[in-house]
């Protein structure tokens, strides 16, 4: 469009209210000015009925002398001529000029008004103070404006208003004027309210009749137009418009009806051919000519909607939405095509592209000259769908009228280009000054190819770049697409070609399936003009596979391939290489064997399922697989596990079947499946009653759903990458192969003479001079070829082994790559703690390389001193012997003792022979075995790991100077056994001592996880020793066994200080004057501490002992304490004792304790230990280094020893620890043996009463 053009002028209708003036001319004459000045300066609220939204509004009005011809007929509908408001002028101050002339000119003025209905109006008294001094004797003016309210104002008061002095500039002059105006706007308001209202009735019943016989919508067009003209008098263009969307809203839902069977008789002045196509015309505020063609009820369809939509441009314009004028203007173009077809109106072939492409010139050049550039720029999405449109149109005109060919238009094209032109009418007075009118721009585009091309190249490369500026790119590729069609017809398919690449890229990259199918179709036609021979082949291959295409096509596609292959064997060309993936789809691969995984020299099928893209069967002359082989797993270094290791090939599922992707049917990339839709509710409650307002459901991921992908990214089309076919590698061949189309099965037998492993790269289908080819197979499909060293394994049958009984292992001999040959024997060195039962007879199971049992062989056993050999049967390589063997593993008499290793820096490591197991519980032996196989020069040492069932502990129980020794057996294991035999017996064989068993003789069933307690009394004739050695045994059997054999279980133990030297007694009484003890008062602690035997010879070595005139004597300390908190000690609790060492030797000690709660109370706990000076050495020699950590000294001074701070500080063995961190000298306290003091009060109780006022009564339950 032409930039210089002057943008045209914006027209509207100057129509104002109607205000009619009466009586003094002269004097409104002078007012006139100054009244139409004023009225519309303040805006006035204007409140409408059906609860509409009240407006403020500033009123005009257009102020004509009173004529009885503007007075309203009956039956006359026209606001615009309408008097809203009359009025009567007059500044009269004379009674008797009143009577005589004013007052019947208001009676005739009225009488009027009266005879036709109108009540709207307002008499104005004009106070002049330059008439009243001309005039002396004059009534006051009071006197005229009340008789003239009461003649013609009794029940209207406010219809007579005062204007004083309206010339002056007086400040009586203002408020004057004020009040005027406002009553005037008032008023005038009333009545434009009433009116309006009027109509708006009068307008729904006349809608309401619209289903009567002879109803109109051109006379109901035209009443609510009216209303239309009224709103945009008032400048209210929101209201305007609407009721023009209403009028297309209304008559568009009769076309749909008419469409559907149903319609109405007026619509067929609508169905009259169309004899014009001039298009829209947006240049005049109002088309006068079509609307009285509307008016006269003979407008064409395309007369009402142009002339409708030139009103709504009108409006929009006014609005300040240029923006919306273009939308709209699309759908109107759209919906009038559709309109003329669904009323069956017979229009001029190319007719309606003339008026579509004439139409959106208009709008554009409408919408130009409202806009700057700047803007137009910015906002060229909105403007951007006329221009294709526009495009279309033309591209459509110039193939109807011989414009798009090679050869030019014939004489039959030149005839329907004068039709067409004709019907455009002659050009419209506004638009003939300009060089870029639509009418000439179509005219010159229709005169010649040249002109065409250059309009139509025009258009379609501007709506490309604004496509492209606003990140259209879909869009911007189907003009494109639109463009090399253009250009197919013009003979120039080298220009043709990169338009349809573009626009195939798209598609494929999106998943359009029948866009692609038919992109393609044009550009095997460009590659075949084009003599591209590889490309058309490839694409050929494309569209024989296509579904979207019929039989025929494919099949001629598929023809189109084959020829070529037949014609060009004989010539010296290379051979063609296109991609498979248009030809065939590798849909599956299945391994025989599944595991993917054999031995040198063995057999190995793959199956493969190809599926033909081809329309009819295809002869392939070979079809191969190219493998690859690498040393990188198995091969020379050979596999650590069986036939289904580590090596087998993960890619393939169960079977052994590999299944491959399906390719996309458009041979593009697959479109990923989008993610599921994330929904939750959500609720909005009203915050005072929680009721609820709304509900509804919000999408999580609407972030991911509708993401955008980048349509303008680069995708590589099938085959147009060159395909490299490797050379040199091992193929997979098979020759002579029909493909059917579907499914086909081809087998191929894999090459397995090298261990290593092998990967399918490519496959290759060869037609003639063609190959089809699979550059690269994925997933990944390998197989492996392995060679075996020879191996041995010896496995528990139970998850746990257990010592003492016997127990079954499995022997298992993998022979690899080894053929076990006669005379080939295990030799298993025996051990004396684990010997190797073999029963009479034992058979071993030979199995294949895929599991399968293969036979069964009787084993020849042969034992010795030392050594047990196993004769093996025959086997060939890459096959498994198993057989199973007893074994039994001794418990150990003695608690297992840990092995010193002496590692290389010096320092020496425990080692445990036996451990203890974690989750069972049960003590484990670590058994080992060296056996020589044949196959090998070393031995190979086999680890089993033993559980002892049992656990046993002892425990020393003293009474008085009796003395018990108590033995306890837990199984640990989950099998349940009996047990006979017990006995315990002392090493030493002391004469002297005696042990009495206590137990049952009987035979005794122990069940899993529980003990058996033993006990025996020791008896002695003279003082036992200071150390015994003890040994208890027990013979055990399974329970549920036939079996009577019992296997030894046998515990060694040692027990020191058994003789019992002190016993000690306490007594707790109350208080004298009382029978018990009561909470809270305090009660009598008695400790007696008697020495029981004389001095030993063990003793005589003790560092403790001091000797006084023969006498020895020795110290001892004594503490109580109570750890439940029952007592309270009062006083001092603990201290030392001079205790002489001497049989009867008695000390007692007294305190006080309080019950602190009532009900049968245990005595509190005494404890005794040894008080050694600073300069004794312990009996026990600790750990030199732990020795600061579990130090068991007492900072106790002789002095101060009574002192009850030791209570307050614990327990005596934890005082001291940072003296003699120091290093000072200090005195220790050390524990006597478990059997070296008797406590009689451990065990007893003492009833303690509650006091007599206590409240709340705690009672201690023991």
């Amino acid at each position: 469009m032409d930039p210089q053009e002057e943008k045209p002028i914006i027209y509207t209708m100057e129509n104002k209210p109607i205000v009619t003036c009466t009586g003094d001319q002269v004097l409104f004459t002078s007012l006139y000015n100054t009244l139409a000045q004023q009225l519309p300066r303040e805006a006035m609220e204007w409140r409408r009925s059906y609860g509409r939204a009240p407006k403020m509004i500033h009123l005009e009005a257009n102020f004509v002398q009173f004529k009885e011809e503007l007075l309203p007929k009956e039956g006359n509908k026209a606001l615009l001529t309408f008097p809203f408001l009359h009025i009567y002028w007059t500044d009269c101050c004379d009674t008797e000029m009143y009577k005589a002339s004013v007052k019947e000119d208001i009676m005739r003025w009225q009488s009027l008004l009266r005879a036709h209905s109108s009540v709207d109006w307002l008499i104005v008294v004009v106070e002049s103070d330059t008439k009243k001094k001309n005039k002396t004797n004059i009534l006051p003016r009071t006197s005229i404006v009340d008789k003239i309210r009461n003649d013609f104002c009794n029940k209207q008061s406010d219809r007579c208003v005062v204007l004083s002095d309206p010339l002056k500039e007086s400040s009586r002059a203002l408020e004057s004027w004020s009040s005027f105006l406002t009553k005037l706007r008032t008023l005038l308001l009333m009545s434009f309210t009433k009116n309006l209202g009027k109509f708006e009735d009068d307008m729904r019943t006349l809608r309401e009749k619209r289903t009567e016989p002879g109803w109109s919508f051109c006379d109901y067009f035209m009443v609510q137009e009216e209303l239309a003209f009224v709103f945009e008098m008032l400048q209210q263009y929101e209201d305007a418009l609407v009721q023009y969307d209403e009028l297309d809203a209304l008559f568009t839902q009769y076309v749909l009806n008419f469409g559907a069977g149903d319609g109405a008789n007026w619509l067929g002045s609508f169905c009259q051919p169309v004899r014009s196509w001039n298009g829209l015309v947006l240049r005049r505020p109002i088309d006068m000519e079509k609307r009285d063609l509307i008016q006269r009820g003979q407008a064409s369809l395309l007369d009402l909607r142009s002339y409708l939509f030139s009103r709504q441009c009108t409006l929009l314009l006014f609005l300040q939405r240029p923006w919306e004028v273009t939308q709209r203007a699309l759908e109107l173009l759209h919906n009038c095509i559709q309109e003329l077809h669904l009323l069956e109106v017979s229009v001029l072939q190319g007719a309606l592209d003339c008026w579509v492409f004439l139409s959106c010139l208009e709008v554009l050049q409408r919408i130009e000259g409202c806009c700057d550039r700047a803007q137009l720029e910015a906002n060229c999405s909105h403007t951007v769908g006329l221009w294709t449109y526009a495009s279309d149109k033309l591209k459509s005109l110039g193939y109807l009228c011989g414009l798009v060919s090679e050869s030019g238009p014939d004489s039959e094209d030149l005839n329907r280009t004068v039709d067409l032109l004709a019907g455009l009418g002659a050009e419209r007075p506004e638009t003939a000054s300009s060089l870029q009118s639509p009418y000439k721009k179509l005219q010159e585009a229709l005169s010649s190819m040249e002109a065409f091309e250059k309009h139509y190249l025009e258009l379609t490369y501007a709506a490309m770049e604004m496509y492209r500026a606003i990140g259209r790119m879909r869009s911007a590729r189907l003009v494109g697409k639109s463009l090399a069609e253009f250009y197919m017809r013009k003979g120039d398919p080298q220009r043709a070609e990169g338009f349809l690449q573009d626009s195939l890229k798209s598609y494929v990259s999106e998943g359009w399936a029948l866009p692609v199918t038919h992109t393609r179709k044009q550009i095997a036609e460009c590659q075949k003009r084009l003599n591209q021979t590889e490309d058309y082949l490839q694409t050929s291959a494309l569209l024989a596979g296509d579904a979207n295409l019929t039989d025929e096509e494919r099949k001629h596609f598929c023809q189109e391939i084959l020829t070529f292959a037949s014609h060009a064997q004989d010539s010296q060309v290379p051979k063609v290489v296109l991609s498979m993936s248009a030809f065939a789809q590798l849909r599956q691969l299945q391994f025989r064997p599944a595991a993917a995984v054999v031995h040198v020299g063995a057999s190995l099928q793959l199956e493969l399922r190809l599926h033909s893209l081809m329309p009819v069967p295809v002869r392939l002359e070979q079809l191969a697989a190219s493998v690859h082989f690498s040393l990188e797993r198995g091969g020379a270094r050979g596999r650590a596990g069986g036939a289904g290791g580590p090596g087998a090939q993960r890619q393939a599922g169960p079977g052994g079947t590999v299944h491959f992707r399906e390719e996309s049917p458009s041979g593009g990339p697959p479109r990923p499946s989008p993610p599921a839709l994330e929904l939750y509710e959500m609720h909005d409650r009203s915050p005072s009653d929680n009721a609820l307002n709304s509900a509804g459901v919000v999408c999580k991921n609407v972030h991911l759903l509708l993401r955008r992908q980048d349509s303008a990214a680069s995708l590589e089309a099938p085959g147009s990458a060159a395909i490299a076919v490797e050379d040199g590698a091992q193929l997979l061949k098979t020759r002579d192969v029909t493909l059917a189309p579907g499914s086909n099965s081809i087998l191929f037998n894999a090459p397995s003479r090298e261990p290593g492993t092998y990967t399918l790269r490519q496959l290759c289908a060869t037609v003639g001079h063609m190959q089809f080819v699979l550059p690269h197979i994925y997933p990944i499909v390998q197989y492996e070829v392995y060679s075996q060293e020879p191996q041995l394994s010896v496995e528990p049958l139970a998850d746990n082994l257990l010592a003492g009984l016997p127990q079954r292992v499995k022997f298992t001999v993998v022979t690899g790559h080894y053929s076990v040959r006669k005379g080939d024997a295990l030799q298993l060195s025996n051990a004396d703690a684990m010997p190797i039962l073999h029963p009479s007879s034992c058979s071993a199971s030979i199995l294949s390389s895929t599991g399968e049992p293969v036979g069964e062989s009787v084993l020849s056993i042969q034992s010795s001193e030392k050594v047990t050999s196993i004769s093996l049967p025959l086997a060939p390589p890459y096959h498994t012997i198993e057989f199973q063997l007893e074994v039994l593993c001794h418990i150990p008499g003695a608690p297992p003792r840990p092995e010193t290793e002496r590692l290389t820096n010096g320092e020496i490591r425990h080692r445990a022979k036996s451990r203890k197991q974690v989750d069972s519980g049960m003590t484990t032996i670590d058994q080992k075995i060296s056996i020589d196989c044949p196959w090998s020069i070393y031995s190979t040492l086999i680890a089993l790991t033993f559980h002892i069932p049992f656990k046993a502990k002892h425990s020393l129980l003293s009474a008085g100077k009796r003395k018990f020794i108590q033995v306890c057996v837990q199984n640990m294991s989950e099998m349940n056994f009996h047990l006979e035999d017990q006995s315990l017996t002392e090493r030493q064989q002391v004469t002297s001592l005696e042990l009495q068993s206590l137990n049952a003789k009987s035979r005794q069933l122990l069940y899993s996880n529980q003990s058996l307690f033993c006990v025996w009394e020791m008896k002695w004739t003279k003082d036992p020793p200071a150390c015994l050695q003890c040994a208890f045994s027990v013979s055990f059997s399974p329970a549920g066994t036939k079996s009577s054999v019992c296997q030894p279980y046998r515990y060694e133990f040692q027990l020191e200080n058994v003789s019992t030297l002190y016993y000690v007694r306490a007594e707790i009484m109350p208080l004298s004057g009382a029978q018990h003890c009561h909470t809270g008062a305090l009660c009598g602690l008695e400790v007696s501490i008697t020495r029981l035997a004389e001095l030993g010879e063990a003793e005589r070595e003790d560092v403790a002992l001091t000797e006084s005139g023969g006498l020895y004597t020795t110290k001892i300390m004594y503490e109580v304490v109570d750890n439940s908190s029952n007592w309270a000690v009062c006083g001092k609790s603990s201290g030392l004792v001079s205790m002489p060492v001497a049989a009867g030797a008695t000390h007692k000690v007294k305190m006080e304790v309080m019950p602190l709660f009532a009900g049968n109370l245990p005595f509190p706990n005494i404890k005794l230990f040894k008080y050694l000076p600073h300069y004794a050495t312990p009996a026990i020699q600790p750990d030199t280094d732990s020795c600061l950590e579990n130090d068991s000294i007492s900072l106790l001074d002789e002095q101060a020893a009574d002192s009850s701070s030791i209570r307050s500080r614990g327990s005596v063995h934890s005082l001291g620890g940072a003296e003699q961190q120091r290093g000072l000298p200090m005195p220790r306290l050390e524990p006597f043996g478990p059997g070296q003091v008797f406590n009689s009060g451990l065990g007893r109780q003492v009833l303690v009463l509650p006091s007599t006022d206590d409240h709340v009564l705690e009672v201690n339950v023991t």
